[in-house]
């Protein structure tokens, strides 16, 4: 079978592998679709595990099942990280901290024709789509879910006003999720295509982000890796309120600590989703109560795949890059 091989951001190499062999409660997915993630952008946090087959926002077609629970022909989603369901994290309900959760995965990767699905991940992260959820919509299912539980720790609510830093696809999902929530929603870029697309989605005001703003907000939501973001997001920030770090840069941000400690300001972090994330998000699709389709912009073969990593990466006017086998 074919595969997508991952050096750096620009030596992503096609390449034949056998196709892989399953075993009792595993299942083998025909990939249809898999999302270039923002992650999969971030070359100085992926080249430390090159080479390798990335993509883990897959759908596609169970073609062999060994699972009592699945049969072939059904269209699913299959989350690469699941979580054990057993350690002080997950019974606490922090699955995300799970080194289960943290060290699983498919295999080789969705950026391939084919996908071995460990049993862990059949029994806790294989999803059934739904009729109405087109293969594409189901590669938004594992971004909306990881937007789903940043806002649930961080506790979005009606009556609050919340910054989006960073209006690319992780934006404007939490855009839509906030208003949703009945928040204010305030966006920030530097695109001026994302920013009209921020307005489509929903938010009340759109500020380029080379602006200094004169405001407050009760929650920010870092979906930008730009240092310069950082910055100014403690002097967006109001007292008693929480930074979400959605998003990171490639090196540490500097804390003003007085204001810290004076304003009982909060910073957060959010990695990943859990089960009960994914459901919601698939519900959140399925029963259109968040729009997926219009955030797809472009398609490319898996042959083409350095051409999806290079227009993803330029961010001009492209949102969700999906990969099509």
């Amino acid at each position: 079978m074919k595969t997508a091989v991952y050096y750096n951001n620009n030596d992503i190499r096609i390449e034949d592998r056998p196709k892989p062999e399953i075993k009792n409660g595993e299942i083998l997915v025909k990939v249809k679709a898999s999302g270039i993630c923002g992650t999969d952008l971030m070359e100085w946090y992926r080249i430390k595990k090159a080479p390798r087959v990335l993509g883990h926002e897959m759908v596609g077609e169970i073609v062999v099942s060994k699972s009592d629970r699945f049969k072939n022909g059904q269209r699913v989603f299959v989350s690469h990280h699941v979580p054990c369901n057993e350690c002080k994290y997950c019974l606490a309900g922090n699955h995300t901290a799970c080194e289960t959760l943290h060290k699983g995965n498919y295999d080789p990767g969705g950026f391939s024709e084919f996908v071995r699905v460990p049993e862990i991940n059949v029994e806790e992260g294989t999803y059934v789509l739904p009729d109405n959820v087109s293969y594409e919509e189901g590669t938004m299912i594992e971004p909306l879910a990881c937007v789903v539980r940043a806002q649930r720790i961080i506790g979005v609510s009606e009556a609050q006003t919340v910054l989006v830093m960073g209006s690319g696809i992780s934006g404007l999902l939490n855009i839509r999720m906030a208003k949703l929530r009945n928040a204010k929603v305030i966006a920030t870029d530097i695109n001026e295509y994302r920013l009209k697309m921020a307005k489509e989605s929903g938010a009340d005001e759109v500020h380029n982000a080379n602006e200094e703003l004169d405001i407050k907000a009760d929650r920010i939501i870092m979906c930008t890796g730009a240092m310069p973001a950082f910055e100014a997001a403690f002097r967006y920030i109001d007292r008693k309120g929480i930074i979400m770090l959605f998003a990171i840069p490639n090196k540490n941000i500097s804390v003003p600590v007085e204001d810290f400690w004076r304003n009982e300001l909060a910073i957060v972090s959010s990695y990943g989703a859990a089960p009960v994330d994914l459901e919601e998000s698939l519900e959140l699709i399925k029963d259109g109560k968040i729009n997926v389709r219009d955030m797809i912009t472009h398609r490319v073969k898996l042959m083409d795949i350095q051409k999806g990593f290079r227009i993803a990466g330029e961010a001009k006017d492209s949102l969700k890059v999906i990969v099509v086998p």
